[in-house]
């Protein structure tokens, strides 16, 4: 295990002065501006809806069912990678090969990451899964490390036919029709958010994400530039530090001692 930071505790991210805050005001008063923005939260959530309504009646796209990738027990055809249920949701994890766990993807630690809880998913016949840039031993090394237990797939010898000329870093909607698979939505960049409570929970908060796009009033805090150091806490993943602190085991090398999540560890 890296021992740098012997204690693994998640440095400190914030300054010591306190920042501004907002205006005080009496209940009342308060409860005036909230239904105010109130009646904008409930259109946007309309808006939501009205954008739901029509993904769903896109057309879709034939792709080959038999398109390879490498799971646990060897290889497997896409098709397989649904578990027999109708739709997959997939996201496409960026992987950095041969780099060190504190090195690999933020973006996609920090999305990927948050989707843990697949029982609704599979109650609605959706399977969740990650297909990973990397090869299969070396990148489930970091999944065990972050204590997930999504289905993991590598797709390193098959991304040309699945991406079709895109890029890791993306999440995929597929449906099963029998035999047939079909891509039937795809997105990347901001979309990933969806994936992501962590976002909108902070956007609830006064200083919200902290982030140097976002419009705050002057003087609040934003210590998080939006160059994928948003994603990390001094040099790693944010993350990991607290999978450090649990003595997990952060190599990726072939030698290491496979430890799947929740074997010996404390939940991080």
């Amino acid at each position: 295990m890296n021992d740098e930071h012997t204690s693994a505790e998640l440095p400190a991210a914030h300054a010591a002065e306190a920042p501004p805050r907002p205006a005080l005001a009496d209940r009342a008063a308060w409860q005036v501006e909230l239904d105010r923005l109130l009646v904008r939260e409930k259109a946007h959530t309309r808006e939501g809806d009205a954008i739901a309504a029509a993904r769903r009646r896109l057309p879709m796209v034939e792709v080959d069912a038999a398109i390879p990738l490498t799971g646990p027990h060897g290889p497997v055809t896409l098709l397989e990678v649904f578990e027999g249920r109708r739709q997959l949701i997939a996201y496409f994890h960026m992987w950095h090969a041969g780099r060190p766990a504190k090195d690999q993807c933020e973006g996609c630690t920090f999305f990927n990451g948050q989707v843990r809880e697949l029982s609704y998913l599979h109650s609605r016949d959706v399977t969740y899964a990650t297909f990973c840039e990397g090869p299969y031993q070396e990148s489930i090394a970091y999944r065990d490390f972050m204590g997930w237990d999504v289905p993991w797939y590598s797709a390193k010898d098959s991304a040309d036919a699945l991406l079709a000329g895109r890029w890791f870093g993306m999440q995929v909607c597929y449906l099963r029709d029998g035999d047939r698979v079909f891509e039937t939505y795809w997105s990347s960049g901001r979309g990933a958010e969806a994936m992501a409570p962590t976002y909108p929970l902070l956007d609830m908060t006064v200083y919200g994400r902290q982030e140097t796009w976002e419009d705050s009033p002057a003087g609040w805090p934003q210590p998080f530039p939006t160059s994928g150091e948003q994603f990390r806490t001094k040099g790693r993943p944010a993350a990991q530090w607290s999978r450090l602190a649990a003595r997990r085991s952060d190599d990726l090398g072939p030698a290491r001692t496979l430890r799947r999540p929740g074997a010996d560890d404390s939940s991080a």
